[in-house]
């Protein structure tokens, strides 16, 4: 009886895409344009840019400022026992420019998201963070830079 089907090389193995039982993953879980492929770091980026773009609208020089994401803040210290003290640990951080270097400001990802439980509540504190790094910057109180800063 002849065999419609080809068999595949020996020599030149394919991708596997099942286990030899025939239960592995068939395809990805959902597709790139989905939230649910967007890692934990990505949809953090995402509410800080959002964030950033509802302040650049009432404030442009915003432009010359990078703002950036951490996962952690650094231990400065040199990792000594009297690095470590008892103050909380910061959800963000300003360097001003200067020496021809933008300014610049941190938001720290894993501080922000054990401190919150939901996406708006994190969204909530994300642009906290970034109203009060940037009042920080511009030498304003947050009030100043966002009007509805401390709203719930």
């Amino acid at each position: 009886m002849e065999n419609p089907v080809t068999p595949r090389d020996a020599d030149r193995p394919g991708p596997r895409r099942r286990d030899r039982h025939g239960r592995g993953m068939r395809g990805p879980i959902a597709p790139p344009q989905v939230p649910l492929a967007a890692s934990r770091g990505e949809v953090f980026a995402d509410l800080v840019q959002d964030s950033v773009e509802r302040l650049e609208r009432r404030w442009p020089q915003l432009a010359d400022i990078d703002f950036l994401v951490l996962d952690v803040p650094r231990l400065d210290g040199g990792g000594g026992a009297d690095a470590w003290s008892d103050e909380a640990v910061p959800l963000g951080g300003a360097v001003p420019s200067r020496d021809g270097r933008r300014g610049r400001v941190v938001v720290y990802r894993r501080p922000v998201e054990i401190r919150t439980k939901g996406r708006d509540e994190r969204a909530a504190l994300v642009h906290e963070v970034v109203v009060e790094q940037v009042a920080d910057l511009l030498g304003l109180t947050p009030e100043t830079v966002d009007p509805r800063y401390g709203e719930d």
